[in-house]
């Protein structure tokens, strides 16, 4: 059988200027509001006694069948892709939270007030049971749309020895200071 020679579907297919997204579920989530909501889903320095948020992604039945969670109840993590109503306005710079007081910007940090609100998030399965997905560990307000899920896959969703900025160098401050102190400073988010 001949070799077929290759597609160019760069030049072959018109390039979307707008994009639209249906939400396939939404976060049932113990947080209403955003003071107090955590800004990851995961703590870097978690206290002893620290407890993450149960909460649960819901897909609507209408829009995806059960059958399509079919093998997720077999990983231990779910990437959770959302779109972050509240932020209707975003700035190029922003100030992080922890740190110095510097600001950075926006596509540099994970706020998020970006130019699309899209929220990303790791989460801990904990059960599936039909379109529901129970998860320890979250970062979204309840009511947050769900634009989509993925599992997480050690081998290609983690680098541990990536840098990360000015993040990097945050993380050592706090390590000097609790060399200094004999203690956590401040434990970061």
């Amino acid at each position: 059988m001949p070799k077929l020679p290759p597609k160019d579907y760069v030049e072959s297919v018109d390039w979307p200027q707008t994009v639209t997204l249906q939400p396939i579920g939404w976060v049932r989530s113990p947080y209403t509001e955003r003071h107090g909501t955590p800004r990851q889903s995961q703590l870097s320095h978690p206290p002893a006694d620290y407890e993450p948020a149960i909460a649960r992604i819901e897909l609507f039945e209408e829009v995806v069948p059960a059958i399509a969670l079919k093998d997720l109840a077999g990983f231990d993590y779910l990437w959770v892709i959302a779109w972050l109503h509240l932020n209707q306005n975003w700035n190029p710079t922003v100030m992080p939270p922890r740190g110095p007081r510097v600001r950075r910007g926006t596509l540099a940090t994970r706020a998020p007030h970006r130019p699309n609100p899209l929220g990303l998030s790791a989460t801990r399965i904990l059960n599936v049971e039909g379109n529901v997905i129970e998860v320890a560990g979250i970062d979204f307000l309840d009511r947050t749309p769900v634009l989509d899920i993925k599992p997480y896959v050690p081998y290609c969703d983690a680098f541990p020895q990536a840098k990360a900025g000015y993040v990097d160098e945050a993380e050592a401050a706090i390590a000097a200071e609790t060399d200094i102190f004999g203690q956590a400073g401040h434990p970061l988010k």
